[in-house]
């Protein structure tokens, strides 16, 4: 099976494979750098950090890579429009959003020449993104880690959101190998997002406690939670999932507004933080609902060969 080729304004990355924008520094520079050298899509997850500490994330990844660099910022998060205005500044190559809708962005972006990614999970929301100036959309299922936009698998409503846009389609949601790239593919997406089978990297910045979870997890232990952001999150189960199931989780001591919404049920920011450095009882482990298909820790490039390895191995169809 070949490749197709996923073009998103002037951008055209060797193989149509995004990895996907994840925060809390999740996906910093060296992960997003190390994606752009093997020929996918780097992106460096950019919600909640600080103004500068994006600034210096970009600079770092572009002293790494000459490849395709972008952000993942959430529309829910105070300094949306610092933060892109400031990826802008720095030249970004593309702004990946969501978690809600911005139309400001795509004038921002139509002005700066960056184009805007918008991830949905409805063909109405897609028809929107499309006619507001969308390079891209990212169809996300249910499937995967984080917030959720749907309940609804990418296999529902990746046929939908192809069928109602003309611009290029990237699928999300559960997608860990060439084989689940190939489906995407044949079901008419121009390339995909995958972010978990990415923390699983040696060049990721979570703790070893994190990956750990990763590698020991079975099906079983993927959860589905509550998030102040207003939207389900999907986690791997520990004793902090059991708090927030329970209605018990602590309470923020103190808020920085660092939301524009925030139900202040717990400090997810800080639930994220806390899993990321080590802390995996006291936070929330984000993940992709196959996650226990995963069982190694590889350099990005080493990913990057099996990928391509199992994908081209699947057969042919439709001229892929």
């Amino acid at each position: 099976m070949k490749f197709p080729e996923l073009k998103i304004g002037a951008l055209v990355p060797r193989y149509p494979i995004i990895q996907g924008g994840m925060s809390l520094r999740v996906s910093t520079a060296p992960l997003a750098a190390a994606v752009a050298n093997a020929g996918g899509i780097g992106v460096i997850g950019a919600s909640a950090m600080p103004v500068e500490e994006l600034r210096n994330e970009i600079r770092l990844a572009r002293s790494k890579t000459k490849g395709i660099i972008g952000i993942n910022i959430m529309f829910a998060v105070r300094q949306f429009a610092a933060m892109v205005h400031t990826a802008i500044e720095e030249k970004i190559d593309l702004i990946i959003t969501g978690a809600g809708f911005s139309r400001d962005i795509f004038h921002w972006g139509k002005e700066s020449g960056v184009p805007i990614v918008s991830i949905v999970s409805s063909s109405k929301l897609a028809k929107i993104a499309e006619k507001l100036g969308a390079a891209a959309i990212v169809a996300e299922g249910t499937e995967a880690g984080g917030h959720l936009g749907t309940m609804r698998s990418i296999d529902e409503i990746l046929p939908e959101i192809v069928s109602a846009v003309k611009i290029p389609v990237i699928a999300a949601g559960g997608i860990v190998d060439g084989k689940g790239i190939a489906k995407a593919i044949r079901m008419g997406a121009s390339g995909v997002q995958m972010a978990t089978r990415f923390v699983m990297s040696t060049e990721c910045a979570v703790s070893d406690a994190f990956k750990q979870m990763y590698l020991k997890a079975t099906a079983e232990d993927v959860v589905v939670i509550t998030s102040p952001v207003g939207m389900p999150g999907r986690a791997l189960h520990n004793d902090f999932t059991d708090k927030i199931l329970n209605k018990a989780a602590p309470k923020p001591e103190a808020c920085d507004g660092c939301l524009k919404d925030c139900s202040r049920e717990y400090c997810i920011f800080q639930a994220l933080e806390n899993s990321r450095i080590g802390q995996v009882d006291q936070g929330v482990v984000f993940t992709g609902q196959n996650v226990y298909k995963i069982n190694d820790i590889l350099p990005v490039q080493e990913i990057f060969d099996n990928l391509i390895k199992e994908f081209e191995q699947e057969p042919e169809i439709d001229g892929y």
